[in-house]
C-alpha cells in the first residue's frame, strides 16, 4: 500500500486500507499487520496507523479480536467500487453529455501554450502565507455564524479601491459581491436577470462556458460576430443581456473602440438590456493605458462589471467579483446565499490583507514584466517560424495571442492542434471558441510556459503545421532548415 501524496498521513493510511477492502485486495477474514509492523513499513508513527485502524473498525470495515489481531470484516462481495453501483438516476436532458469545449485529450506535454493559465511560479507565496497566517489569528474563525454572502466588507472595499486606481471603475464596497471565480459571477447574473426564453447576445468567437451556462438557464443565445476591434455592435439583435469582453476580446484580442462602446450603451438603453462586462485579464496590459471600461461610461446603471483573481493569483483560490448597480446587488446577494452561502472566510481575509498592504500591486508589477517579455517573444517567434501560413493577431494585453491563417491559406486548426499535442505541444484551436463556422486559427497562451521554452515550442508547432498541410513550408521555417 502506498501513502504518497499530500494531506494528513492518518487520512492517507485510512483511505489506502479502505480502498483495499472495497476493491477486494483485502478479503473478509484476512488478518492485517500489527500496528507497529505496518507503521514501520510505511514510515509513519504507530499512532497514525492505530488511529486509522480505529476509524475503520468504527465504520465496520475491520473488526478487532482481543489476543488475535485486526481482521477485515466486510465480505468480498461488497468489494465493488462505488462507480460500479447501479445507475438508474438520470440528469435532466439538457445536462446529459454536456461537453467541456476547453478540455482536450491528455498527452504528455513539454511545451504548454494553454490559454488562461497563469504561471504558478509567479504566485506571491511568501506574502500569501503571511496573509493566511494573519487571517487564521484574526476574527474570521472566531464565530459560529455564517458570513456575509457578498463577502467581508474589508475585502469588498479593497477590491473597489483597487479597481478605482487600476481600471477607473466607479464603485464602493456596497457595489461589490465576491464570488467563486468569474464563472459563478456569470451564473448569479444569469439566474437573477434572465427568464427562460430571454435572448442573450454573446461574442462569436467568444468564451464557450458563458454560452453554455446561459443556454442551460433556458436563454436563447445569439452569437454576434466580432472583428479585429471586437464586438460588431451594428449587428446586435434585441436582447435582454449581452456578454462582452471589450478591453481584450476573448479570444482574438481586439479592443472595443470608444465609438462602439458608446453605441453599445445606446443599444442597451433602447432595448432595456443589461451589459455584462468581463474584464478578465486587463491587469496585464503592455503599452498604452486601456480605455475606460464600459462601467465607467455607463450613466444609466446598466453595466455589470465582472473580474477575477484567477489570472492574477491562481484559479484554485476561486476568487472573483461582481461590481453591480445598486438595483441588482440585493438579488445577487440572495443568489449567492442560496448557491453556497459565501466564500471561504480565510481566503477572503488573506486577499483583503494582500490588497491593503500593497503586496498585490507589487506582485502585479513583477508578473506584468515577466508576461510582457513572453508576449513579445512568442509574437516574434510565431511571426518568424510560421510566416506565410499564420499571422499573429495584434494584441497589447492578456496571457495569450491568437494566430489566424494568412490570406489565401487553407488551414485545419483541429488537425494541427492534434499533431502538435502528439509532439508534446499544447495549443488550442480557434474553432473551439466559435459558435458558427468559418473561424480557423490557433491560440497560444504564455502563462504556463517559461520564456526559455517558447522558441523550441513554437518550432515544434511550426513542424506540426508543416506535417499537416501540403505544399511548401513557411518561408522562415524553410530558412531555418537551410
Amino acid at each position: 500500500m502506498s501513502i504518497e501524496g499530500r494531506g494528513d498521513r492518518t487520512e492517507r493510511v485510512y483511505r489506502g486500507l479502505r480502498d483495499a477492502v472495497l476493491d477486494g485486495r483485502l478479503r473478509r477474514g484476512e488478518r492485517l499487520p500489527a500496528t507497529r509492523e505496518l507503521a514501520a513499513s510505511l514510515g509513519v508513527s504507530r499512532s497514525t496507523v492505530a488511529t486509522a485502524y480505529e476509524r475503520l473498525t468504527a465504520e465496520g470495515y475491520l473488526v478487532a479480536r482481543v489476543g488475535s489481531g485486526t481482521f477485515v470484516a466486510l465480505p468480498a462481495a461488497t468489494g465493488e467500487r462505488p462507480s460500479r453501483r447501479p445507475a438508474a438516476a438520470r440528469p435532466a436532458p439538457a445536462w446529459r453529455d454536456l461537453a467541456d469545449p476547453l478540455w482536450s485529450e491528455p498527452h504528455p506535454i513539454a511545451y504548454d501554450f494553454s490559454v488562461g493559465s497563469p504561471d504558478p511560479a509567479l504566485f506571491p507565496a511568501d506574502a500569501w502565507r503571511r496573509s493566511v497566517a494573519a487571517a487564521l489569528r484574526g476574527p474570521a474563525l472566531r464565530t459560529a455564524h455564517y458570513a456575509d454572502p457578498a463577502g467581508p466588507e474589508r475585502l469588498r472595499a479593497a477590491i473597489a479601491r483597487h479597481l478605482g486606481l487600476a481600471r477607473s471603475v466607479t464603485a464602493t464596497a456596497e457595489d461589490v459581491v465576491v464570488t467563486s471565480g468569474a464563472q459563478q459571477a456569470f451564473d448569479l447574473l444569469g439566474r437573477t436577470l434572465l427568464s427562460p426564453g430571454d435572448t442573450v447576445a454573446v461574442e462569436d468567437p467568444g468564451y464557450p462556458p458563458v454560452r453554455q451556462l446561459f443556454e442551460q438557464l433556458g436563454a436563447r443565445v445569439v452569437p454576434v460576430p466580432v472583428d479585429d476591434q471586437g464586438l460588431r455592435v451594428d449587428l446586435m439583435p434585441p436582447a435582454r443581456l449581452v456578454y462582452v469582453t471589450p478591453s481584450h476580446q476573448f479570444p482574438l484580442g481586439g479592443v472595443l473602440p470608444l465609438e462602439r462602446r458608446t453605441a453599445l450603451l445606446e443599444w442597451a438603453a433602447r432595448h432595456d438590456a443589461v451589459v455584462v462586462e468581463d474584464d478578465y485579464d486587463s491587469e496585464y496590459r503592455f503599452g498604452a493605458r486601456a480605455l475606460d471600461p464600459l462601467q465607467r461610461l455607463d450613466a444609466d446603471g446598466r453595466v455589470v462589471y465582472v473580474g477575477t483573481f484567477s489570472k492574477t493569483m491562481l484559479p484554485g483560490l476561486r476568487l472573483g467579483f461582481v461590481v453591480a448597480p445598486p438595483s441588482l446587488v440585493p438579488a445577487l446577494r440572495s443568489a449567492k446565499r442560496l448557491t453556497d452561502w459565501h466564500n471561504d472566510v480565510v481566503t477572503q481575509a488573506a486577499m483583503a490583507s494582500l490588497l491593503d498592504s500593497g503586496a498585490f500591486a507589487s506582485h502585479l508589477r513583477r508578473a506584468r514584466r515577466v508576461y510582457e517579455e513572453r508576449h513579445a517573444l512568442i509574437g516574434r517567434e510565431a511571426g518568424r517560424l510560421l510566416e506565410g501560413r499564420l499571422d499573429v493577431v495584434p494584441s497589447a494585453a492578456g496571457l495569450h495571442l491568437a494566430l489566424r491563417p494568412t490570406d489565401g491559406v487553407a488551414f485545419d486548426s483541429a488537425r494541427v492542434a492534434a499533431a502538435a499535442a502528439v509532439a508534446g505541444v499544447a495549443v488550442q484551436a480557434l474553432p473551439r471558441f466559435a459558435a458558427t463556422g468559418g473561424w480557423e486559427g490557433l491560440l497560444l497562451g504564455f502563462g504556463a510556459i517559461a520564456a526559455e521554452d517558447i522558441p523550441d515550442g513554437v518550432r515544434l508547432l511550426a513542424e506540426a503545421v508543416g506535417r499537416t498541410h501540403a505544399g511548401a513550408p513557411a518561408a522562415s521555417a524553410r530558412r531555418e532548415r537551410e
